[in-house]
């Protein structure tokens, strides 16, 4: 059971190709500065380094749909909350996830205090969540770009852009060629639990939020199985969080 609630609610985004990385790619920066456009303006989106959301949806586990509800906190790439409510073979489950830069908490139940490489893990899951969000963090030097072929998402085609993040490792995003909002990220990611895993994030039906365009639709797959189910009902931008809101979780 804790095996499945930790994969169920890591639900990330990302992709990688393992492919070289050229910095200086331009059609990858064109891309890259046609998103950023697209979701409103690189002005905005680069003051918006704390905001929140909720969503709903459900997680598919053996083949069983579990509801759930979620509530995330962000400020910048190492400070991060999240809290889960699910249901599971019948009973409910909740969750808290917390990172404040170089440690970390799960708790479900029991509190359980991340090693490095689960902070590094949790890191990578957050830098994942941020960039399609906002994308200007893929113009810091921490991150390379460059060009990925081109390929159809749903019924339409799609731009993509390789990258590669702080970490040292790779992942894939892909643009609605025509509007340029993202709408897909694959990337590998290591799971609580153990094992590494291709994960595919699309996004839909995106909603304005106070001049920022939101993607309020999400699925993934995982290795090709579909996890998630999720629609966002609320995001919000916060000038700054409450430092306590990333504290050890009582």
């Amino acid at each position: 059971m804790k095996r499945l609630l930790c994969i169920a609610f890591l639900a990330i985004l990302a992709s990688g190709l393992g492919t070289s990385i050229q910095a200086d790619d331009e059609i990858a920066k064109a891309t890259l500065d046609k998103a950023i456009k697209a979701l409103g303006g690189e002005e905005k989106l680069a003051k918006a380094e704390a905001f929140t959301w909720k969503s709903k949806g459900k997680f598919i586990i053996n083949g069983s749909d579990n509801n759930f509800k979620s509530h995330v906190t962000v400020q910048g790439f190492d400070q991060y909350r999240s809290e889960f409510e699910g249901e599971f073979n019948g009973s409910t489950v909740k969750g808290v996830t917390v990172l404040k830069g170089g440690k970390g908490w799960r708790k479900f139940g029991e509190l359980m205090e991340m090693n490095e490489d689960q902070v590094a893990n949790e890191k990578r899951s957050i830098y994942l969540m941020i960039i399609p969000t906002t994308l200007v963090a893929l113009k810091d030097k921490k991150f390379e770009i460059g060009t990925a072929s081109e390929e159809k998402v749903g019924d339409k085609q799609a731009a993509g852009i390789k990258g590669k993040g702080p970490d040292g490792k790779d992942f894939t995003i892909y643009f609605d060629k025509e509007s340029g909002v993202p709408v897909k990220v694959v990337a590998k990611m290591t799971f609580p639990m153990g094992g590494e895993f291709t994960v595919e994030t699309s996004f839909a039906n995106y909603k304005d939020f106070d001049g920022i365009q939101k993607a309020t639709k999400i699925e993934s797959k995982r290795d090709g199985e579909k996890f998630l189910d999720a629609e966002l009902t609320e995001f919000k931008i916060v000038d700054k969080v409450d430092a306590s809101t990333f504290d050890e979780p009582k």
